[in-house]
């Protein structure tokens, strides 16, 4: 067990964690980016029984976010495919799309309407399904099922796993409709690969469950901080109506400055690992702080405020680093993009309503998000 007194530089903390675990938390960019490519800190390890933990919500062992070495790069080089830049690009129109529907119906209902409930949470659901393949009717009960699943506290173990064993009939049976009905989505495209014998029956099901969890949550939210940030300061806004081609740098310094992901997932040393001035043992956890990191003054000068004209030369941790990186980061920046764009054209006036508690946040949750963001305009 680390001896969390004994001296460490700033940049890497000893911290005691919700489920009464020691861990190392590392704060400084430079340093949190040199662990999250570095081989001897395994994602594995970490989801071992007797591993610290950080919190009870972890991604399940056999998810390619649990997973190191050659498994993890070739499930991930399987579905990368479909996240490529110039694959976002040609989805644009849809995503568009998708937007302008939820954003007519928050203009139906007028002064008070709620973004989460009828664009930060329905947009990116509605998006992957699309891209999966899963029929949009199904939409209502994935969100309940994700809701509990990124649940830290407030939903019981047996619950857990129950909503889990539900999620995993639901896209068996899924799957097998689609082996029999293939179509043009990313779910039939997965069983070829299956079919072919690169892709067990297992890492398929799995796999569709991933992508569908880890990209709903941690984007619903991110559209809710951002949209949040941009509302409490009035002259970035209007900046961004009068300036429409700022949006793509106010995208990046919005989801530095708001990440929906404060640290990342756990790593356990596999052998004595330098870190800063702390040496960190085998068997000892560590987690890299994003939103500290992507403050780093050293890096980012003068960390609080946005630069909206040039942007910033280095790029923000806000999707990790390394083989880790999030897979779905340049479908997650396309809608929150888009989400921009619309509001700051169709809502030029838009503003928190003048309501009780027009913000509520999400208590309890893996991410940072809102349940509530009423606004008028």
């Amino acid at each position: 067990m680390p001896d969390f007194m004994r001296p460490g530089a700033e940049d890497i903390v000893g911290v005691v964690t919700p489920t009464g675990d020691d861990m190392w938390l590392v704060r400084g960019y430079a340093l949190g980016r040199s662990v999250l490519t570095d081989k001897r800190f395994s994602r594995a390890a970490a989801l071992e029984p007797k591993a610290p933990k950080f919190n009870d919500a972890q991604p399940a062992a056999d998810s390619m976010m649990s997973m190191d070495g050659p498994r993890h790069a070739r499930l991930r080089r399987l579905v990368g495919g479909a996240f490529t830049t110039g694959r976002m690009a040609r989805m644009s129109s849809s995503v568009e799309e998708l937007a302008d529907r939820h954003l007519d119906r928050v203009a139906e209902l007028g002064a008070g309407a709620d973004l989460i409930d009828n664009l930060a949470w329905p947009l990116p659901m509605a998006v992957l399904c699309s891209m999966l393949g899963i029929p949009e009717e199904d939409t209502l009960r994935f969100r309940d099922w994700v809701l509990v699943l990124f649940d830290i506290d407030a939903s019981p173990p047996r619950e857990k796993v129950r909503y889990r064993m539900e999620l995993l009939e639901y896209m068996d049976e899924l799957l097998g409709h689609k082996r029999r009905e293939p179509q043009e989505d990313l779910l039939s495209d997965l069983i070829t690969v299956h079919d072919r014998g690169d892709l067990s029956t297992n890492e398929l099901l799995t796999l569709g469950l991933t992508l569908l969890m880890a990209g709903y949550e941690t984007t619903a939210g991110q559209i809710g901080l951002v949209t949040l940030s941009l509302l409490s300061d009035r002259g970035v806004y209007e900046e961004l109506t009068e300036h429409p081609d700022r949006i793509g740098n106010a995208v990046q310094e919005l989801m530095r400055l708001t990440p929906s992901t404060p640290v990342t997932f756990p790593r356990v040393a596999t052998e004595p690992v330098q870190v800063g001035d702390v040496t960190v043992q085998p068997g000892e956890a560590i987690v890299v702080a994003l939103v500290h990191g992507n403050r780093d003054a050293e890096v980012f000068p003068e960390p609080e405020s946005m630069d909206l004209v040039n942007g910033r030369e280095a790029s923000h941790l806000t999707f990790g680093h390394g083989v880790h990186r999030c897979l779905g980061a340049p479908l997650a920046t396309l809608q929150v993009r888009i989400v921009l764009e619309r509001l700051v054209r169709r809502f030029p006036t838009l503003r928190l309503a003048d309501v009780p508690e027009p913000v509520v946040w999400k208590d309890g949750m893996v991410t940072r998000s809102l349940s509530r963001l009423r606004v008028a305009w």
